[in-house]
């Protein structure tokens, strides 16, 4: 009789317990769902107040115009061509040489090697160099002592060093995702 009642009492414990521990994940969840909707809000208004501001000056003449001092007469053609040059000349540089790299780090190299491991290391530190760090040696290196001296060129070579950790660790995921079947099926394929 004495141990129904304590496992009765035990049971009403856990079922208080349980019934706290609900309201708590309910009312945690209530406050997560306000904080996204006052962040969606906010998000909202702000890009409201831009495109209700820019309406008035964002026009043809503005796309295809050049710098001017004059406000009215101001263009943004050529950082626009600029920047869509600058990506295309990073994409050209970075994406092969990081698919290569990480094509061989995955398939060829010995992973017991020391070259492998100072390959490795220096991937991982050189993602987390800071990008003011690549700034400065662009501008060091590329723009004052070589002879490409400000160019879209050292501007590049800069951000492609920047992303290339980044393109060789994905890569190097990618390959890792790959199936052994699939593999062995390719090099049978030639």
């Amino acid at each position: 009789m004495e141990e129904e009642s304590d496992h009765m009492v035990k049971v009403e414990y856990d079922k208080k317990r349980i019934n706290r521990r609900n309201m708590k994940d309910a009312s945690f969840g209530v406050v997560v769902k306000a904080i996204i909707a006052i962040c969606f809000i906010a998000l909202t208004w702000l890009i409201v107040s831009i495109v209700k501001d820019a309406i008035g000056w964002v026009d043809w003449q503005f796309l295809t115009g050049f710098p001017s001092r004059f406000p009215e007469q101001a263009g943004v053609l050529p950082g626009l061509v600029g920047s869509l040059i600058l990506t295309i000349m990073i994409s050209i540089m970075a994406v092969p040489i990081g698919i290569g790299a990480a094509v061989y780090l995955e398939e060829y190299a010995n992973r017991k090697g020391l070259f492998y491991k100072i390959i490795d290391i220096s991937i991982s530190n050189l993602s987390g160099v800071p990008s003011i760090i690549y700034g400065i040696l662009g501008l060091s290196i590329f723009s004052i002592i070589t002879v490409l001296k400000g160019t879209l060129l050292s501007g590049a070579i800069t951000l492609s060093l920047l992303i290339l950790p980044v393109v060789i660790v994905s890569s190097q995921e990618a390959l890792k995702s790959v199936p052994t079947s699939l593999k062995e099926a390719a090099y049978g394929l030639g």
